[in-house]
């Protein structure tokens, strides 16, 4: 695990050594452990790394190169099935010079170009310099596991890195304030697809790539790798497609059969692709929070070495609504591990805040940021790499949004859309008079999220359910000016563009559950959750592996129809099935709880005053992105405790941390 940066200028133009030297420089959290730099003056690019050593420590220094230093590659991750590939290319004659992973990108490079990146097993963020036909190839992995930013300056020269603030370091970026960013930040929490936060700089997708040729200045975008859906023969070993069906019967022999044949396939493809991500030079470790996601990773790690060498680490906190300890413990002691915990105060969290804010180049709404964080700082301690659960309640149905989603389709077979809006307001307006509570996941947070979202379009309402702010209250939340530009775009456009672009590429969704595991696959899993581990971990120096993130097992688990994960309201209902031989009930069937932090309770606590400084009205208005009053309005409302509103006010705050460290340096809107 890395950080790479580097600038391709136009012909005859000198490499500004200095510039990428201080690029580099600035990730140094991501690869603590060694710093190289290339430079072809005479070809106009220049490649920077910072190195975290897991794999061949002692050979492994990037940029690596071939025989006739044609090829210079930088590599930030891991390529899982670097094994494999590189067995190919030496059959093939290519000669390798280290034992690194990352070098299977070079010589794979020089044999089938830019199709590397499809037959790469793992999570990357690459550069590929081809000094011969002076072109520059960048490429982010299938799921979006590992960022990579670009942006042209001065016309036609390019610049990359695998964060933002690297990018900064050059004096002529626009690094403005991006306003249609700023709307889709509010309205998602996060910077999701291509949106950054900066106006000058973009991001590759997940599974996309961008191959600039020097010589022309022409720069094309294309992707490498799709999710899809509709199931093939070669997704299956054991299960067959027949099997697997267009859903799970209700009942009988049949649909015991289909399911203990299902279960037992993924249960194998669990273990292959905890197997894979076992390889390296350092010590090993995983997260674990007591939930299915990360228990499941565990088990399958215990499956496969002797469990008392297994270090798992987990934090545990003073409110028992966030605190999932216990069953984390259980867990331990279940498997046999080697369990590490570190329990946390609400001040501890606070301290940090300053902290994560200086790591953090883009504004993330997401509070879990702080825990994941700290959880990250207490496993480096121990470890180098950890194993986590990511990715499971997206491809598993393991939210409870899923649930609403249930009720939701129901009640449109019944109403029309103009009654179920009529639903939605009469029940948000009962859910206000219920008694305000800030325990995690409380009946009346569920019940004003879940009618928020009632009378919208499918995705639509899974966004209005999952954000801080509704497209309409943008209106009124930013400034008339500011609005008038940063809403050209409606926020929720992006969505249709999603599910439009993966029609076009693979075909029609078999139905609606196949569109929202896309959605949350890449608006909140690409776009918020892998960005706070990616973010927090590298603070670190700690690489954090995603067994759920497989590719292989994506494909397998997504040709599976939504309504065999998801029979009536039993969330996961496959993963429970599969890892039932591995996991304890209580810990299978128990209900979720999230990786929370007590965000509401903070806000009337010992976060009120820091909310009330970088909230100010004068402060606001000299800025000039946000309506003071109705700011003003929301912090008092929370803390009378009339309204619950910890999370637009948390992602309201996070904007302005970000903005006190980096958004100053923008001009002003």
């Amino acid at each position: 695990m890395c950080g790479i940066a580097g600038v391709v200028v136009p012909p005859a133009a000198s490499v500004p050594r200095p510039l990428l030297e201080r690029m580099t420089a600035t990730l140094w959290r991501r690869g603590p452990d060694d710093q190289g730099v290339f430079v072809d003056d005479e070809g106009g690019c220049g490649l920077g790394h910072r190195r975290l050593s897991i794999i061949d420590l002692s050979g492994g220094h990037q940029p690596l190169t071939n025989d006739d230093a044609s090829i210079h590659v930088v590599v930030n991750g891991e390529i899982y099935n670097f094994a494999a590939l590189r067995a190919q290319l030496e059959a093939g004659g290519a000669r390798f010079r280290t034992r690194s992973d990352s070098e299977v990108l070079v010589h794979g490079y020089a044999a089938w170009g830019t199709e590397v990146f499809r037959r790469a097993r793992g999570m990357f963020a690459a550069a590929i310099w081809d000094g011969r036909r002076r072109r520059l190839a960048l490429a982010r992995d299938p799921l979006g596991k590992k960022p990579l930013y670009y942006a042209f300056v001065d016309g036609d020269t390019l610049l990359f890195a695998s964060e933002a603030k690297a990018l900064l370091e050059c004096a002529t970026i626009d690094r403005a304030v991006s306003l249609p960013g700023l709307a889709l930040y509010l309205t998602y929490e996060c910077l999701p697809e291509s949106s950054t936060i900066y106006r000058g700089v973009k991001k590759l997708r997940p599974g996309e790539m961008l191959v600039f040729d020097q010589a022309r200045g022409r720069a094309e975008l294309s992707t490498f790798w799709t999710m899809r859906f509709r199931p093939r023969a070669s997704d299956f070993r054991s299960a067959t497609e027949t099997e697997v069906g267009p859903e799970l019967p209700s009942s009988g022999s049949s649909a015991s059969h289909k399911t203990d044949s299902l279960a037992s396939e993924l249960r194998s493809r669990i273990r292959d692709a905890t197997s894979a991500r076992l390889v390296a030079d350092v010590p090993l470790g995983v997260f674990l929070s007591g939930g299915i996601d990360s228990s499941t990773v565990a088990a399958a790690m215990a499956s496969l070495v002797d469990p008392r060498t297994i270090k798992t680490f987990s934090i545990t906190f003073d409110d028992p609504s966030f605190d999932e300890g216990p069953y984390a413990r259980a867990v331990a002691q279940h498997l046999g591990t080697d369990h590490q915990e570190a329990r946390l105060s609400a001040q501890e969290m606070l301290d940090v805040l300053p902290e994560v804010a200086d790591f953090m180049c883009e504004p993330l709404g997401d509070a879990s940021i702080i825990p994941t964080y700290l959880l990250s700082r207490f496993t480096r301690q121990h470890v180098t790499v950890a194993l986590g659960g990511d990715g499971g309640d997206e491809l598993f149905f393991g939210y409870p949004t899923f649930q609403a989603e249930r009720v939701a389709a129901a009640a449109e077979r019944i109403l029309s859309a103009r009654s179920l809006s009529r639903l939605g307001r009469w029940l948000h307006g009962a859910a206000q008079r219920l008694p305000v509570s800030r325990k995690n996941f409380s009946f009346d947070f569920k019940v004003k999220r879940f009618s928020q979202g009632l009378g919208w379009p499918t995705g639509h309402r899974h966004q209005a359910w999952l954000g801080s702010f509704l497209p309409v209250e943008l209106s009124r939340l930013l400034r008339p000016e500011i609005a008038e530009c940063a809403l050209r775009a409606e926020p929720y456009a992006l969505i249709a563009s999603l599910w439009q672009d993966a029609t076009r590429q693979d075909g029609t969704f078999r139905d609606a559950d196949d569109a929202l595991v896309l959605q949350y696959a890449r608006l909140y899993l690409a776009g918020d959750v892998l960005v706070k581990v990616d973010r927090a971990s590298m603070a670190c120096g700690l690489e954090v592996r995603a067994p759920f993130l497989d590719v292989d097992l994506v494909d397998f688990v997504n040709a599976v129809p939504g309504r065999t994960k998801l029979p009536g309201m039993t969330t996961k209902y496959l993963l429970k099935q599969a890892v039932r031989p591995w996991l304890p009930s209580v810990i299978i069937d128990r209900p979720k709880k999230g990786f929370g932090v007590p965000v509401g309770e903070w806000l009337r606590g010992p976060l009120r005053a820091l909310a009330r400084d970088l909230l100010a009205p004068s402060k606001l208005k000299r800025e000039g992105f946000f309506d003071p009053v109705w700011v003003t309005q929301l912090l008092d409302e929370h803390e009378r405790g009339t309204h619950d509103h910890r999370k637009p006010l948390w992602t309201l705050l996070a904007f302005e941390l970000w903005f006190e460290r980096f958004g100053r340096v923008a001009s002003a809107p």
